[in-house]
């Protein structure tokens, strides 16, 4: 009960506040639609992925092209990147390029790089003649090409005996590249009866021509079955695609860098080799 006398406090009337009402949204514009949904339909279309990833592509190689290793560049018309730092190159070949114009592959030239030698197979085994070898060995020279002859080797016969079947084939004069023996398979028998023969051709073919051969090899095989073995011969080595032969410079007189040239004159593919020197030291190997 409130206290007598005392007047009641007046209170002010509640103020009612007006509602806040909700504006209401506008309806999207069909424009907008339509253009959202062309949107959609083009990034889902393997079509945009087709020409951005050739976008990619193409922004890719012209990077690559522009970072290119100068000493280490494509050649357009050999098809091949080829390693600059050396001035002579050549090719080799057997029946497997077929008939070959020498004149065009003489003519063949881009940015001083062209073909000044070339090594021909002669012989296999203990039978087997190129088909190709006479008349390549014969029209190669006449087109001004500095020419080598060379044998497969096959272990499992004896050494001596393929050598006098390569040296019946092959006649060896001034101004030839040294004969060549290819060993690059073990066919079956051990590296030791490997060196026994080879050594026997080498030996055999030396005291015939007065002119110490050329051993023709992989990378891999020297390394695994020859490497200190039969190092007082000159070296050609087979080591693909790489701007580098990892093998001391001392060691090696040829380079096989790439089996997939494009020749003109040559129907297929060819070896691509670089030669460790000078003109002035590929005249010194030369048969005197």
């Amino acid at each position: 009960m409130p206290p007598e006398n005392k007047k009641p406090v007046a209170r002010k009337p509640a103020v009612r506040k007006p509602g806040v009402r909700k504006k209401k949204s506008k309806p999207f514009p069909n424009q907008w639609k339509v253009a959202i949904a062309g949107l959609l339909l083009i990034l889902l279309s393997p079509f945009y992925y087709g020409y951005i990833l050739n976008g990619f592509v193409s922004t890719w190689r012209w990077i690559k092209d522009w970072g290119e290793d100068p000493n280490y560049r494509t050649y357009k018309s050999f098809n091949i990147k080829i390693p600059k730092q050396y001035s002579i190159h050549g090719i080799d070949v057997s029946y497997y390029q077929g008939k070959i114009n020498w004149q065009k592959v003489k003519a063949m030239e881009e940015d001083e790089v062209k073909v000044s030698f070339a090594f021909i197979k002669a012989t296999e085994g203990l039978l087997t003649v190129d088909p190709y070898f006479q008349r390549n060995w014969r029209e190669a020279p006449k087109a001004g090409i500095v020419c080598g002859a060379y044998h497969f080797f096959r272990p499992k016969k004896s050494g001596k005996a393929q050598a006098k079947f390569f040296l019946q084939v092959v006649n060896i004069e001034k101004g030839d590249l040294p004969p060549v023996v290819d060993i690059e398979t073990l066919d079956g028998v051990s590296p030791l009866r490997m060196r026994l023969e080879l050594s026997d051709f080498l030996t055999y073919v030396e005291m015939k021509t007065k002119v110490r051969p050329i051993i023709y090899t992989g990378l891999k095989f020297y390394q695994d079955h020859l490497e200190e073995k039969l190092d007082g011969y000159p070296l050609w080595v087979a080591h693909y695609y790489q701007p580098k032969l990892r093998l001391d410079k001392s060691l090696w007189k040829f380079w096989q860098h790439s089996d997939k040239a494009k020749i003109s004159g040559i129907g297929h593919v060819v070896d691509f080799n670089a030669f460790n020197g000078d003109s002035t030291a590929l005249a010194e190997m030369l048969v005197h």
